[in-house]
């Protein structure tokens, strides 16, 4: 009698899965009862729709040829995802995910876009100026400098304007060009002054740049004990990276007059090793000691979009930071241990950005 039964739950089971096999239409498979679980549940409910995009809020359909950036971009393998990751920072990433209804799509010649028409207009100045930035937008230089001391503002405040930022602690300031040559020419005369890039960087529109300089740090991590071997315990060696990693993305308005900017600045730094002794058992009843070390880090983050006018020089100061990379500016020869300070090195971390003709 039981087997009866569960035969017969069986067969309505193989039915009810054959009816929503048939309701999900071609091209899909029904899931089976139980499938994410060990108890069934119950299965959603797919449907073919109307068959037609939703447009109750006046979406549109819109495709923009975006062959005269992609193809001469030769330093990235998907250059359309500039496009892309541009008209997302414009629109902010919830318009696409919510109602009404929108579709964002690129390849390497067509961005599909499907959305109301507000939302096209965006696109469509995205576009715009990442087609026409290879004749009339020039080249975003920049430089990345340190000072131990924020003094410098003293000084130069009279030529600076200043720029809101969202980072706490951030600072940021327009300048004409013949003040900021002069700025820097005082930095350069300072003995605290330091360079962390090429005097001369530059990023085209609509391509990023990414400036990174990055240095391993070795330390021991544990010890593991090896009873019966030839040494009581082994120890496992762990490595930290440290050092500072700045990308730069740029895009020039449609009219040539203006500079969009996404800035991502990150650092990371070994402040200080913490030793750590284990009592490690090496026979019966007997122990020894083995030192280990575990990371003091700090990290720092800034990600802010940055507009200035053409012509205009910007000044960012990311404030008083973890400085990872050797004060002396030189790297240490090879095989040679990197000191730690008492006092993790701090100091204020500026950007040059400038664009003009």
């Amino acid at each position: 009698m039981a087997t009866r039964i569960l035969s017969a739950a069986i067969l309505v089971c193989a039915a009810a899965g054959e009816v929503l096999a048939q309701a999900a239409g071609p091209g899909l498979q029904a899931v089976p009862a139980g499938a994410w679980g060990s108890s069934p549940r119950a299965a959603a409910r797919v449907t073919a729709g109307s068959g037609t995009l939703p447009n109750e809020q006046g979406q549109v359909w819109r495709e923009y040829d975006i062959s005269p950036y992609t193809t001469r971009v030769t330093t990235t393998k998907r250059p359309e995802q500039a496009v892309v990751d541009w008209i997302l920072h414009e629109t902010g990433y919830e318009v696409w995910h919510g109602e009404p209804l929108g579709i964002l799509s690129a390849t390497p010649r067509t961005l599909r876009v499907y959305h109301t028409l507000q939302v096209q207009a965006v696109a469509a100045d995205v576009v715009q100026r990442f087609v026409a930035a290879e004749t009339q937008s020039p080249a975003v230089s920049f430089r990345i400098v340190t000072v131990d001391n924020p003094n410098w503002r003293a000084r130069a405040q009279r030529a600076l304007r200043s720029v809101p930022l969202q980072t706490p602690g951030a600072n940021a300031w327009l300048m004409p060009k013949e003040e900021a040559a002069l700025l820097l020419a005082d930095f350069q005369r300072r003995n605290d002054y330091r360079e962390h890039s090429s005097a001369y960087l530059l990023a085209a529109s609509g391509e990023s740049t990414i400036v990174s300089q990055m240095r391993a740090r070795a330390y021991v991590r544990d010890a593991i004990p090896r009873p019966g071997a030839g040494s009581p315990f082994t120890y496992e060696p762990g490595q930290v990276v440290e050092g500072f990693s700045l990308e730069l993305s740029p895009l020039v308005s449609a009219d040539g007059r203006t500079v969009d900017a996404m800035v991502k600045c990150t650092v990371d730094q070994l402040e200080r090793l913490v030793p750590v002794v284990l009592d490690l058992p090496v026979t019966y009843g007997s122990k020894q000691r083995a030192k280990i070390d575990v990371p003091q880090m700090t990290h720092f983050c800034f990600q802010e979009r940055l507009r200035w006018p053409v012509g205009q020089v910007l000044l960012v100061s990311l404030g008083m930071v973890a400085l990872p990379v050797p004060l002396d500016g030189k790297p240490p020869a090879a095989g040679m241990a990197l000191p730690l300070l008492s006092t993790p090195p701090r100091a204020d971390l500026l950007l040059f950005l400038q664009s003009g003709r």
